[in-house]
């Protein structure tokens, strides 16, 4: 199964072939689909984003319509990971443009310049694998937290308070040297060297 980069959903056939053979021509990966209601069963499918991707929407369809969809897509928040372009009619442009304001990537009207939409679906791609890339991140700094004993959270957080670990051992009641052996594990599990790297580590992940 290919790397799709590119999603089209639209209900005019001969636009999505359109599209299709214009993003091949760049060799930009798609996959159609004819509807929203389509598109959105394989995001209910457990569909997310596992690399860089954007969507092109139709505003209007029969059944779900384009901004329905965005509406949902804003919901499960993957509209970051998988910025939108809608393409409009011309009657839609403020309808498209109102969808900006709520965090659509950008809208091109048809019929639209080859040229400046596969430019805008490249921007949307960069701005797809950054978010992308920080939600690996916080999955990852997730699991490794879920690695970690109740003990070792227990000093994690009073480390990144920036306790020493004799003030540590005696509100824990436990041993400096025992301090000393679950903060060395949790500098290994989290993968850090320093109590400031695993409180930015942290913050990152709240961030996230």
């Amino acid at each position: 199964m290919i790397d799709v980069s590119v999603f089209i959903v639209d209900d005019d056939a001969s636009v999505r072939e359109a599209l299709a053979w214009l993003l091949r021509s760049r060799r930009l990966p798609s996959q159609a689909f004819d509807s929203a209601d389509a598109f959105w069963q394989m995001v209910e499918g457990g569909w997310e984003p596992a690399q860089a991707c954007c969507l092109l929407l139709d505003v209007r369809m029969p059944g779900l319509s384009g901004l329905a969809l965005f509406e949902r897509l804003i919901e499960r928040g993957l509209h970051q990971t998988m910025p939108v372009i809608f393409l409009t009619g011309h009657g839609d442009v403020p309808t498209a443009v109102d969808a900006v304001k709520r965090g659509a990537f950008d809208f091109c009207e048809k019929p639209f310049s080859d040229n400046a939409l596969v430019d805008r679906i490249e921007q949307a791609l960069v701005q797809s694998a950054s978010f992308v890339q920080a939600r690996r991140e916080v999955a990852q700094l997730r699991q490794r937290l879920g690695e970690l004993t109740e003990r070792e959270r227990d000093v994690m957080r009073l480390v990144v308070d920036g306790l020493p670990n004799k003030r540590i051992a005696d509100q824990l009641e436990i041993s400096v040297r025992t301090v000393e052996v679950h903060r060395a594990r949790v500098f290994d599990k989290m993968e850090v060297k320093s109590a400031v790297e695993l409180a930015n580590l942290l913050r990152h992940l709240q961030g996230g």
